[in-house]
């Protein structure tokens, strides 16, 4: 076959090759000759295959199987920039010659470099590699699409981190027995990476499998196999596969990275069956599924690209537990713990462990721990673990909690983290709500800053309704039957949240829930006196009434309302009751603001619901205290007698 004159002289369609400058010829290939070309006017390096075709129908066959090779799109996989025929005149011969992009380095140089220093594979660059190329060979695979020449010079490198498969085949070109005859004694070395099979030209994804298998086979074992016995190995493997066990055996005693690995993944890719070998999804899960990979997993990220989404795809195919795993080893790649999560919450009730799956809980704190500065896998650990207590909740009301501290505080830290996501707060805030009726819980999120926290948001975002209602909710459950902790700080609430309601007039929910609140802050003695009396020209007073004319017609806001005035007017009773508090002047000032008239409004309106009206009931008769004083008590200033129960007549 003519070499690189025929290149020079051969006339391609509209002068194809004319805008090309030869460079160099590289060593064959197992098909043709293969040159280093620069475009003329770019200055662009290429490699220009040219494959001797027996005829222009062959040529033609062969460009017809290669073309929709054009329209590949894989970080790690070198497309064909061009292809066509060309007539060497000299050769009397047809030409196909396929433009490939030109990276001068390759696994091939790798190996031999490490062959001849002795010396083992990094492991961080093992790992970043075995992710590409076996991303790429999936990617293919899944296109059904074979590249049938897979060997260590095929995979280039276009950086030290990052890979490419180059040189794809295809079967008009790779079964010419008398070219391949011609080629494997021009080097035996060429023919040592196909698969048995593969030698009588069937092709097919196993035999893919199997060069891939002696590729990574090639290099583990560098550092203590020459060339050619590296060669005589890869050959006597199809008659004699038990050879490899002492290889594998030598891998471990030399410490070859992910010689562990390799010891049950190799055998498998080397069957001599090509139905007993197994396909790429299988060499990923060995590959990425294994204990090996968990020390040294990070380095993934912080050395090289992360994990591809069709890898992370088919390892997340498992059940909760094999998740679970893959999360653990690759607790450093937020790409692959948002699949995860998102993996979890799309499984059937009966795969989660329910009522409460601690483990799962436990891995998922665990990443938030380590991705805190990332919002996203923030907000999706926050949504799996809401999914999961929803589920457990709807199953069996009687659910508890597994709770311990550090489910509060992952969540106390990421929303510091992130203090303007008001998504990550809303759901932090319904999740500690959940926890914070276990035994100790609420004493310790006092401790850990989460009512300041909360005073910090309900001020921050006053206007926005989701994270008033959440928090309100939250200092609720918080609040209930609880030993308070910081009295001063939740002395400050009683005026914020009477700004929250004012800030949301015609937001039914919003009373309901402030109103409650108000109410059990005035049991534990710390909102009457500030809802009460007036307090820089406003009262609460005034908007509680505006709030009960509002939503007069609905029970639940209405018997939220009459709870906290009930309290505030059982201040009547006095300092020996409430000695901490003013309530010499919390009922003169419930009478001066026309509580009277609400609480009669309100049992006229409500006779059947027997608790609303002993409620206000409760409220007519401390104020009628107030009206008509005890004999020698004197009159209040400016405050008529009127046991009618209409509005005082004031000054």
């Amino acid at each position: 076959m003519a070499s690189l004159p025929a290149v020079r002289l051969g006339v391609a369609p509209h002068d194809t090759m004319e805008k090309y400058q030869i460079l160099q010829e590289l060593s064959p290939g197992a098909l043709g000759v293969n040159v280093v070309v620069e475009e003329v006017k770019t200055k662009v390096k290429h490699v220009i295959k040219q494959v001797q075709c027996i005829d222009h129908h062959h040529a033609s066959q062969a460009l017809e199987e290669l073309m929709p090779l054009l329209q590949l799109q894989h970080p790690h996989i070198s497309v064909y920039e061009e292809l066509f025929q060309m007539w060497d005149s000299e050769a009397s011969s047809m030409f196909l010659c396929l433009v490939m992009e030109y990276n001068p380095e390759s696994f091939q140089d790798v190996i031999e470099a490490k062959r001849k220093e002795k010396a083992v594979i990094d492991s961080e660059w093992l790992q970043t590699m075995l992710v590409q190329v076996l991303d790429a060979l999936e990617y293919l695979h899944h296109l059904d699409i074979l590249h049938r020449n897979l060997k260590p010079s095929n995979i280039a490198l276009v950086r030290r981190n990052h890979c490419k498969l180059q040189d794809l085949s295809c079967q008009a070109l790779m079964t010419h027995r008398a070219k391949w005859n011609v080629r494997a004694e021009e080097d035996p070395c060429k023919k040592s990476w196909m698969a048995p099979e593969a030698l009588n030209f069937s092709f097919s994804k196993k035999s893919d499998i199997w060069s891939l298998g002696c590729i990574i086979l090639d290099l583990a074992s560098c550092s203590f196999f020459t060339g050619v016995e590296a060669m005589h190995l890869r050959k006597s493997l199809r008659q004699q596969p038990g050879g490899l066990r002492s290889v594998l055996e030598t891998m471990a005693e030399r410490e070859v990275p992910l010689a562990d690995t390799f010891l049950i993944l190799l055998p498998e890719m080397l069957q001599v069956n090509p139905t007993e070998r197994i396909t790429i999804k299988d060499v990923i899960r060995i590959t990425f599924g294994r204990g090996s990979l968990k020390s040294s997993s990070s380095a993934l990220t912080l050395h090289g690209p992360g994990i591809p989404e069709e890898v992370a795809s088919m390892l997340l195919e498992g059940n909760m537990a094999s998740i679970l795993e893959v999360m653990q080893t690759f607790s450093s790649h937020p790409e692959v713990q948002l699949r995860a999560m998102k993996r979890l919450m799309s499984m059937p009730e009966d795969q989660l462990g329910l009522p409460w799956p601690s483990e799962l809980v436990a891995v998922v704190i665990a990443v938030m721990k380590q991705q805190e500065r990332i919002l996203e896998v923030q907000l999706c650990a926050c949504t799996l673990l809401l999914h999961i207590l929803s589920k457990a909740l709807v199953r069996n009301m009687d659910t508890k909690v597994s709770w311990d501290n550090s489910f509060s505080s992952v969540l106390l830290s990421a929303m510091r983290s992130h203090p303007d996501s008001t998504r990550l707060i809303v759901k932090a805030y319904n999740l500690l709500t959940m926890v914070s009726g276990h035994e100790s819980a609420s004493e310790l999120l006092q401790k850990a800053g989460l009512c300041e926290l909360i005073l910090q948001h309900l001020t921050i975002f006053l206007q926005d309704r989701d994270i008033c209602l959440s928090g309100l909710g939250l200092l609720w459950a918080l609040l209930v039957d609880a030993i308070i902790m910081k009295k001063d700080t939740l002395e400050k609430f009683p005026a914020l949240i009477i700004q929250v309601l004012a800030a949301h007039p015609e937001d039914v929910d919003m009373a309901e829930a402030g109103c409650a609140v108000l109410w059990l802050l005035s049991l534990l003695e710390l909102a009457a006196f500030r809802v009460a009396v007036v307090e820089e020209g406003s009262s609460g007073l005034s908007l509680l009434q505006e709030t009960y004319h509002l939503y007069s017609d609905d029970p639940e806001v209405v018997e939220n309302l009459c709870m906290l005035l009930a309290h505030l007017a059982s201040y009547s009773e006095g300092p020996a009751r409430h000695p901490s508090l003013w309530a010499e002047e919390i009922l003169p000032e419930l009478e001066y603001s026309g509580i009277r008239a609400l609480a009669q409004d309100i049992e006229d309106r409500f006779p059947s619901s027997l608790e609303v009206v002993s409620y206000a009931r409760k409220v007519l008769l401390s104020l009628e205290t107030v009206a008509c004083p005890s004999p020698g008590d004197g009159e209040l200033p400016g405050v008529a007698c009127d046991l009618s129960g209409d509005l005082p007549a004031l000054p």
